[in-house]
């Protein structure tokens, strides 16, 4: 049914570039780098295409926004960065920091900042460039860490790539790409959270869809998905669809639109954050081979006003645990889990963009409550838990060290 859904779709969105392809070429299109679904390199589309025959439902239970109240935190300012987008803290309290236009900080225990050599080009630009910073599960003894980020590939688009690497010092080395999503071309919304299995045998990694809608619901693109690679980015034997091999075999879930958040919780479950179009943000509770609706279903509506049908509508997709409305743009999530805070150990912790603030959520095994929206005041991108237990954060802003890093430390 999604396969008939998804034909059905592509042809909408795609008809221009439909009309002047044979037809025997509509699924592959071959260009310099390599066989491209029918499309990628079209537009963006200006609204997610509308399916006939949904009678909107609208939803009447999960919205989480809540009134905004002072946060209950000392706030420290402890560095800049240039467009900061990630952090990844070290044990010996250093920590690394993405930069969007393509660096990799170096913050030492005693504040000193040192640019780290090795990082692969960006494609810099709108939502794209170096992305996520994750250290491997063995990070101790092997020095490894993983990149995400936008790639620029040689039909002039871009698509989001996995890095794997050494952390020599200030350096990296055997810097090797381990995968590529494809589906080259135009478009932001590239996803590139990272996260690692609790076992520490295999890793998450979300990404967007591109802005183009209709990928999410294609099963063999990877653009709209959250994949469950190995160390060494290959689709997992244990995936769902495995055995049918290419995309399939790597998927996790379906149906996303811009995936920044991936969390593992105390009790093994994977929690994930995704912005909405104008409203309709989701926290979702990730579960193999669900598929979560976009863009045939969201709680929020096309930047233009036009309607998308909410959730309740098509209930055989993964409905979110919980929803924003007005939009908070969600950033990067943590799942608590220090001693600095013992009243928030198992609660999310939720990055607000453009709703300036930090999202509390607390957790009853599959369920979902709404706990706190503290006033930040700034944008906040990526966060990050210290080993004693402090709440780091970077700030979204312009080029030019406006990205302020603070630390949160108890009243």
């Amino acid at each position: 049914m999604i396969r008939r859904q998804f034909f059905v779709l592509a042809l909408m969105t795609g008809s221009a570039c439909a009309a002047q392809q044979p037809a025997d070429r509509q699924t592959l299109l071959e260009g310099p780098q390599g066989p491209q679904p029918a499309g990628a390199n079209n537009p963006v589309p200006r609204n997610s295409p509308a399916e006939p025959g949904i009678r909107n439902i609208p939803a009447t239970t999960g919205r989480a926004n809540l009134p905004l109240t002072p946060p209950p935190f000392t706030v420290t300012e402890i560095g800049r960065f240039d467009e900061p987008v990630a952090i990844a803290l070290l044990a010996d309290g250093a920590a690394l920091v993405t930069e969007k236009p393509g660096h990799l900080k170096l913050r030492a225990a005693d504040g000193g900042v040192r640019d780290v050599a090795g990082v692969p080009a960006v494609a810099y630009g709108g939502q794209g460039g170096l992305l996520d910073v994750a250290l491997a599960p063995d990070f101790a003894k092997s020095r490894t860490i993983y990149l995400s980020y936008a790639e620029a590939r040689p039909n002039g688009g871009s698509s989001l790539a996995l890095m794997k690497a050494t952390l020599d010092g200030a350096r990296l080395s055997g810097q090797r790409v381990i995968w590529r999503a494809g589906s080259d071309g135009p478009g932001g919304q590239f996803g590139a959270a990272i996260t690692f299995a609790p076992d520490g045998r295999s890793l998450f990694l979300a990404s967007g869809e591109r802005q183009r809608f209709t990928p999410a619901q294609d099963p063999e693109q990877a653009l709209g998905k959250v994949l469950r690679l190995t160390l060494d980015g290959a689709a997992w034997p244990g995936n769902p669809q495995y055995k049918t091999g290419g995309v399939r075999a790597q998927t996790w879930t379906a149906g996303h639109r811009n995936p920044y958040g991936l969390a593992f919780t105390g009790d093994g479950r994977l929690w994930e954050v995704e912005m909405g179009p104008k409203g309709g943000d989701e926290l979702n509770l990730l579960e193999a081979n669900r598929n979560y609706g976009w863009p045939i279903v969201s709680n929020g509506i096309n930047y233009s006003g036009a309607p998308i049908p909410a959730h309740p509508s098509r209930p055989e997709f993964a409905a979110p645990k919980l929803w924003w409305t007005p939009t908070i743009s969600p950033g990067g999530m943590i799942a608590y889990s220090g001693a600095l805070f013992p009243q928030y150990k198992g609660s999310l912790l939720i990055a607000g963009m453009s709703g300036e603030s930090l999202v509390r959520v607390t957790l009853k095994g599959d369920k979902a409550y709404p706990a706190d929206q503290w006033k930040m005041g700034l944008r906040i991108r990526g966060l990050a838990q210290a080993p004693d237990g402090a709440i780091w954060l970077v700030e979204d802003a312009e080029r030019g060290g406006q990205g302020r890093l603070f630390r949160l430390t108890g009243k």
